[in-house]
């Protein structure tokens, strides 16, 4: 009989998602609930040589799509195409949602974004007529618009996920508009392009103190933390409600005998009083000025950094797209 491995160990206290666009990923690790991606995970994945044909035919039916999205350029149409499709893939080795995020120059749009959740959706329903929409759960950056359009989608029957979230603030709000899911980044997004940068304030106590926060509310918000660089951090939040975990540390976790040697924090963290719950949705100021007091303006400045990496994400994949269908032109 095998031993046990890091993977088993954790699938005992916690939901083990993957963090990928990567359909062998999901065949190789699972069972999986959920697959969370993002820009910077897309852009990995459609630049292996084998998507030429996905990233040609995206651009292809964005523009037979076009009228139907009026004001939205060909490219990001393409985008969000090549992520459904990438996405679809997965679909029949999880049990639970498949998540996207919008296109990160919406983040600071409630409008935008909202039409960009519903487009997701439409593409879904046009790519595969079969696919259960209900299980899209669509992700979107914890600015203030953002978790407005959370509000509107979530009472629209579409699933969300509040991602690049840093502070307790932004975990309230979540909850009250009705998220599904939040993402508290346990590192800032730039550790994973910043060689050698190492996040000094990680923000594992975090996540217990939001999830006994959601428990004392009773909100149906759960605590999904992504952004994680390291088997020691996962193991310290066994016990989260959900965790999504990048192929790298999967493969990591699934060595046979890796036990966790790392005590969770769940385990020693004692249960705190119930709180009254807090409510900012009706006051947008309160909550800016103590959004941006969080830490001495530490969060702001997080939140801005991955909305701004998940930008040049966004401009990556369309140079992509634009580099991929030129050659497949200048070949023929």
């Amino acid at each position: 009989m095998a031993s046990e491995n890091g993977l088993d160990a954790l699938r005992k206290k916690t939901v083990v998602d993957c963090d990928t666009m990567d359909e062998e990923v999901a065949k190789t690790f699972g069972p999986f609930q959920d697959c969370t991606s993002n820009q910077a995970i897309a852009f990995g994945e459609l630049s292996k040589p084998e998507h030429a044909g996905l990233i040609e035919t995206s651009l292809s039916e964005a523009r037979a799509l076009g009228p139907r999205f009026p004001g939205v350029d060909d490219y990001d149409l393409a985008v969000d195409i090549a992520m459904v499709k990438l996405m679809l893939r997965i679909v029949p080795h999880i049990r639970g949602y498949v998540h996207i995020q919008t296109n990160p120059y919406q983040s600071y749009s409630t409008e935008k974004t909202v039409a960009n959740a519903f487009r997701i959706t439409e593409l879904f329903r046009h790519l595969d007529p079969a696919f259960d929409t209900t299980r899209i759960c669509i992700k979107i950056p914890s600015t203030w618009e953002g978790l407005m359009a959370c509000r509107t989608l979530e009472q629209g029957g579409i699933r969300t996920l509040a991602t690049t979230l840093f502070t307790l603030v932004q975990a309230a709000l979540a909850a009250e508009v009705g998220c599904t899911y939040i993402a508290p980044y346990v590192n800032q997004l730039k550790v994973h392009f910043e060689s050698g940068f190492v996040d000094p304030q990680k923000l594992l106590p975090l996540c217990v103190s939001v999830q006994q926060y959601y428990e004392a509310i009773k909100s149906k918000t759960r605590v999904l933390p992504a952004s994680l660089t390291s088997t020691e951090e996962i193991y310290a939040l066994a016990g989260v409600h959900h965790i999504t975990i990048a192929p790298g540390l999967l493969q990591q976790l699934s060595t046979p005998g890796s036990v966790p040697p790392t005590k969770s924090l769940f385990d020693s963290q004692a249960v705190k009083p119930a709180p009254e719950a807090i409510l900012y949705a009706d006051k947008e100021s309160v909550y800016r000025l103590e959004f941006s007091r969080s830490e001495g303006g530490a969060s702001e400045q997080k939140l801005t950094q991955a909305v701004n990496i998940f930008c040049e994400m966004q401009d990556n994949l369309i140079a992509l797209i634009q580099a991929t269908t030129s050659r497949v032109d200048g070949a023929r």
